[in-house]
């Protein structure tokens, strides 16, 4: 187990030897710490290694000079000079906030970006301004289209944050997906199979094997097949796609560049990196703040109390497991898995550090 500070101390060290400034180098590492602490490993420190190599290849800028490039009153958007996604994510983010204290509500389209991490991570920032957040990004293609075998769509998250009276804000992060590939990976190295229903294989057929995406394989839209809505997963995946691209003037769909270092670069690109979009909405912009977070517990108390099916647990609210988990790591420590670990100190050798001790 390792305590969350000295693992964001560590991680931060490996990014300012990767060449980052320190400030820079904190954001990252908070925000893969972020998603250790909230129970998503597969956005967490297992990313270090890939953005590394990334770096390695030079492939992700170091150094950006993240900028506006295009704004109204409400609305702006964001170059991120290819740095590494929590940077541009992060600037971007603030930008809307800002953006939204003086006209209520905020947007920002942000491109030439890469990877950036959970997307909850950047919703979260609007809580304590009395503001919704919103965020979403589009991803590298390892999705499918409904019937097709053709891999034109990422994962594309989107994260929405609603401020609170009482209660604990409510968090919704999730994949347009029914997985992700980070999560794949996690079963890769732990040597388990994925539930049908998830993947599919080079020739469109069901398949458990998380490896799938290696070997020609995709990653179906939410929903899976059409009798179970995955058309409308499909539509889901899509729109994250046009808001992150389409408005930015990043890459779209097909033509989102690899995230990772062992794939090569597209030949055809149709905009400049991978591309977000992120909202803030100031909830007094609608009704005194103080209602709205009233009226957010009443709606968690309610659904809180929803009648359980027979044999099934409590309903959830969304973002109560990353908060429990929050909290329970915060005070013992993160586990991490020995693959990872692995991939850690091989970084670690090629950048000259001390391995972590756990």
């Amino acid at each position: 187990m390792v305590n969350y500070i000295v693992l964001k101390n560590y991680v931060t060290l490996l990014f300012e030897k990767m060449g980052c400034p320190t400030a820079d180098a904190e954001i990252v590492a908070d925000l893969l710490v972020a998603a250790e602490l909230r129970g998503i490993p597969s956005h967490g420190i297992m990313r270090v290694k890939d953005y590394f190599q990334m770096v390695e290849a030079h492939r992700i800028n170091t150094n950006p000079k993240v900028k506006i490039v295009h704004e109204t009153p409400s609305t702006a958007t964001v170059d991120g000079d290819n740095a590494l996604g929590p940077i541009a994510g992060k600037f971007s983010m603030q930008v809307a906030i800002e953006k939204a204290k003086v006209a209520g509500t905020g947007w920002v389209a942000t491109r030439n970006s890469n990877h950036y991490g959970i997307a909850g991570y950047y919703s979260m920032m609007a809580l304590q301004h009395d503001m919704v957040g919103i965020s979403m990004t589009n991803a590298n293609p390892l999705v499918v289209p409904t019937y097709s075998v053709s891999k034109y769509l990422g994962t594309n998250p989107i994260a929405v944050a609603l401020p609170t009276m009482n209660q604990p804000p409510l968090v919704a992060d999730f994949a347009t997906t029914p997985i992700a590939r980070g999560k794949l990976a996690i079963m890769g190295k732990k040597g388990i199979k994925a539930p049908l229903g998830l993947v599919q294989d080079a020739k469109g057929n069901p398949t458990d094997d998380p490896d799938t995406l290696l070997t020609g394989g995709a990653i179906l839209p939410l929903g899976g097949d059409i009798i179970h809505g995955g058309h409308k997963g499909y539509c889901m995946t899509a729109l994250v796609d046009i808001f992150s691209s389409v408005f930015s003037g990043a890459n779209f769909g097909p033509f989102v560049p690899p995230q990772v270092a062992y794939l090569p670069l597209l030949e055809k690109s149709v905009g400049d990196g991978l591309g977000h979009f992120f909202g803030a909405m100031r909830v007094d912009a609608f009704r005194p703040a103080d209602e709205f977070k009233q009226k957010m517990d009443e709606w968690i108390d309610t659904f809180r109390n929803a009648k359980s099916g027979e044999n099934q647990p409590p309903v959830v609210i969304p973002g109560y497991p990353e908060r429990i988990n929050e909290a329970k790591l915060t005070k013992e420590g993160i586990a991490l898995i020995p693959q990872v670990l692995t991939d850690l100190n091989e970084v670690a050798d090629k950048l000259g550090v001390e391995h972590l001790n756990v």
